[in-house]
């Protein structure tokens, strides 16, 4: 019984290592974006598929920078497209980040990628 106890708190004692996932777990397919500008309104749309390739349930971060035609970032906004839920291995999500950029008529390019990784 004394041993089953001793190897008990042992295994108690060690900590236990998983697999954490990080940015290169996660993809961005299928990233779009339309710009425009109609008199007083404007409207950003940013779409994409965040993917989870990582072996455990966990989420991204996605950070999308405008630039002008010289490579200069002019907006850059992050967002958690699945919010505080974890995303399944294997499974992705559809994001929009276009609300969060006003149009400006110098963003010439656009980027995404991810900015951090973390399991809720």
């Amino acid at each position: 019984m004394k041993n089953l106890l001793l190897a008990s708190a042992l295994f108690l004692a060690i900590p236990i290592t998983a697999h954490a996932c990080s940015a290169s777990d996660f993809t961005i397919q299928n990233f779009k974006v339309a710009a425009g500008s109609n008199g007083m309104n404007s409207k950003m749309i940013m779409k994409g598929q965040l993917v989870n390739h990582c072996a455990e349930a966990a989420a991204a971060q996605v950070e999308v920078q405008a630039k002008d035609a010289s490579g200069n970032v002019v907006a850059s906004k992050k967002g958690w497209p699945a919010g505080t839920t974890n995303i399944a291995p294997g499974q992705a999500v559809t994001f929009d980040l276009g609300r969060q950029f006003h149009y400006d008529p110098s963003m010439q390019t656009y980027a995404a990628g991810i900015a951090s990784v973390r399991a809720w």
